[in-house]
């Protein structure tokens, strides 16, 4: 008799046990609840919208990142969130070929990876033995991702299993910023006022621009990214403008001026091109994001201070998708903002 109770006790709580497994690994977890959004476009009604917001992230399950079930049902057990952790200070933001998504979190020093596909989310605070100290920007081209520490002076790049290819910090001072084109890699060196232009495996090519106020020339540059046709955009902070050049370092259009108006800058941080030639650059100090076409005339602002819907406190990077979706790191409202671009002109 006590043989046959202890087998059917035995059944009974493998039964439970398996059905809390599967419960677990099937995400059955209530999700946390989203605020609720309001549409919101630019510029408002009764003006044509072009631009929508889409929604803010917070944390890889808001872009629908899935753990392994293994993993899940850890979670559930110790109430872990590893894997799903709440972004600190989003800083750079880059998307690859496929529109994966490229992220530094400088509050956590971590290096972030979202795979569109298998909705894998993956995070490094360390490749190899180098701990990342401050990764502020980051790109990817293929399987390797490139990062520019600026507290290490180094550029890294590490492919997508975390296997180190190399660090370099030949020619660096304080890397700031850094663009993949087919030429190379670009990154904008704070310290040293120029573009320093490297090799895909970490060869010191040759160095572009020098300090000053014209054409070509920067003052602290902080960002730079690949435009759709091969050209290269630098923010050069203290100039108070972002320069568009072309793949081989030649001056082409600048945009922008120091000021408080619409059209000027007062801390111009990240910047990019979508496919219609439209130039978009963030402002840290005004919380606002500017579009503008290259002949410098300014086409719509958007954003102001605040942690509502399409607010920013102190917002940095900024990617555009092949299908127009703007991706920006709104820092210290801790989350990745996404909007959408509805016009085609």
């Amino acid at each position: 008799m006590p043989l046959g109770f202890n087998c059917r006790s035995s059944r009974v709580a493998g039964a439970v046990l398996l059905a809390l497994l599967l419960s677990a690994c099937s995400g059955s977890r209530p999700a946390e609840p989203a605020a609720p959004q309001a549409a919101l476009v630019w510029p408002a009604p009764p003006e044509p919208a072009r631009v929508a917001f889409v929604q803010s992230v917070y944390r890889p399950r808001d872009l629908g990142a899935r753990a392994p079930g293994l993993v899940r049902f850890g979670r559930w057990i110790t109430g872990s969130e590893k894997g799903n952790e709440r972004l600190i200070k989003p800083f750079g933001i880059a998307l690859d070929e496929k529109d994966n998504l490229c992220l530094t979190d400088t509050g956590a020093n971590a290096v972030c990876f979202y795979e569109r596909v298998t909705k894998k989310w993956s995070r490094w605070t360390q490749v190899g033995a180098l701990r990342f100290a401050a990764p502020v920007a980051v790109a990817k081209s293929g399987e390797v991702i490139y990062v520019a520490d600026s507290a290490l002076g180094k550029l890294i790049a590490f492919d997508t299993s975390g296997q180190l290819r190399f660090a370099t910090n030949d020619g660096l001072g304080r890397p700031s910023g850094v663009a993949v084109l087919a030429e190379g890699l670009y990154v904008a060196d704070a310290q040293r006022h120029c573009l320093v232009v490297f090799d895909f495996r970490g060869n010191r090519l040759r160095e572009i621009g020098r300090r000053g106020s014209g054409p070509g020339e920067f003052n602290f540059p902080t960002h730079t990214a690949a435009g759709p046709r091969g050209e290269v955009l630098v923010t050069d902070s203290l100039n108070n403008r972002v320069q568009v050049l072309d793949s081989q370092g030649r001056f082409q259009v600048e945009i922008g001026q120091i000021g408080d108006g619409p059209g000027q800058f007062s801390r111009p941080k990240g910047a990019a091109m979508d496919r219609f030639g439209h130039l978009y650059a963030i402002d840290a100090m005004f919380d606002n994001l500017q579009i503008f076409n290259l002949d410098g005339r300014l086409l719509l602002p958007l954003g102001a201070s605040g942690s509502k819907a399409g607010e920013f406190w102190l917002p940095n990077g900024i990617a555009i998708s092949r299908d127009n979706e703007i991706y920006v790191t709104d820092s210290y409202n801790h989350r990745i903002q996404i909007f959408k671009y509805l016009g085609s002109s």
